[in-house]
């Protein structure tokens, strides 16, 4: 009786991520069809985004235009990225951190986004100087009910750009550090010991992504009733799904496929497997998103109409106290 340490392993199971070659003389007539329609959504997505900055560039105001690229930009470009990965495994490190470094600046573009929909910096502290900002908001305070609110002064929103301003930056020092850590063989994703600096590089990228988060949630929360015409709420709920989809689910099904729980498949081992899993999906969530923001974003942008007093007690701001 042969024993369980007996078990025979296909030797693609622990070996690297297969070559692009590779794959493409392994696809079935399944493969081929899932492989083409995932590319097909991936153009298409890019080919919407190039017409939408034609569009942007020709009927949008000039302090706009850059932001609502950026922020328009970031399903397709997490879309192309994940395809690249899904035809080249062994890239898929690079383009996930390509996508991660685009949104870390699209996160700062929305927050500079709803500031210029309500006429820029000026115009914001001339609307809200009546009012005070609610800091109890996620991720970070959302249980906190019992933070004071704060005065909206150019001291706040400097803190507010910022909070925000510092994850875009810092998100592409911590990617060219763990490129080149790579290079020397010390960076990997799937070493998890206390000796790996994956280990100490993603959890503190994690701590700078919810320190962005929060001045983005805290001015939607503050505007969103005044930017409601605008659609503004829809836009914010697509800017936190491509968030939770390109950040959330690929951590879980990576962290899936670490644990063996995802089958190995060969050409693919079970980390490899995962990735690819986790691209495919990508491809097309994000293909839906770009087909929504499109219909979100493509509208006329005339001038927000002046606040009104009388609906102040509407606009679920803060009133300052009038003792202050």
């Amino acid at each position: 009786m042969e024993s369980g340490s007996n078990i025979t392993i296909d030797p693609s199971c622990t070996q690297m991520p297969p070559l692009a070659i590779d794959i493409i003389l392994n696809l079935d007539l399944f493969g081929i069809i899932l492989y083409s329609v995932l590319t097909f959504m991936a153009t298409v997505s890019m080919l919407i985004f190039i017409e939408e900055c034609i569009y942007i560039y020709k009927k949008v105001p000039t302090n706009k235009k850059s932001v609502i690229i950026w922020v328009n930009g970031a399903a397709p470009v997490i879309g192309t990225m994940s395809c690249l990965g899904m035809w080249i495994p062994r890239a898929t490190m690079f383009t996930d951190m390509t996508s991660a470094c685009y949104f870390a600046i699209v996160v700062f573009k929305f927050l500079i986004m709803m500031l210029e929909e309500v006429g820029g910096d000026e115009a914001f502290l001339k609307r809200a100087g009546k009012h005070k900002l609610r800091i109890s908001t996620g991720p970070c305070c959302c249980c906190c009910l019992c933070l004071p609110h704060v005065a909206i002064t150019r001291r706040t929103l400097f803190l507010l750009k910022l909070g925000s301003f510092q994850f875009a930056l810092l998100k592409v020092v911590f990617t060219i550090l763990s490129i080149v850590l790579w290079t020397n063989g010390t960076f990997d994703l799937s070493d998890l010991t206390i000796t790996g600096a994956a280990i100490w590089i993603n959890p503190f990228v994690g701590i700078l992504t919810i320190t962005a988060l929060w001045p983005v949630a805290m001015t939607f929360m503050h505007l969103r009733v005044a930017l409601r015409t605008l659609k503004i709420i829809p836009k914010y709920a697509m800017y936190q799904l491509v968030l939770v989809l390109s950040q959330l689910q690929t951590a879980i099904i990576n962290i899936l496929a670490l644990k063996g729980t995802i089958a190995c498949t060969p050409p693919f081992s079970s980390v490899s497997r995962g990735y690819m899993m986790s691209q495919q999906l990508l491809i097309l969530e994000m293909f839906i998103i770009t087909l929504v923001t499109r219909l979100l974003y493509r509208r006329q942008y005339d001038p927000l109409p002046e606040e009104e007093h009388e609906v102040n007690e509407h606009t679920k701001m803060v009133p300052m106290d009038s003792s202050a």
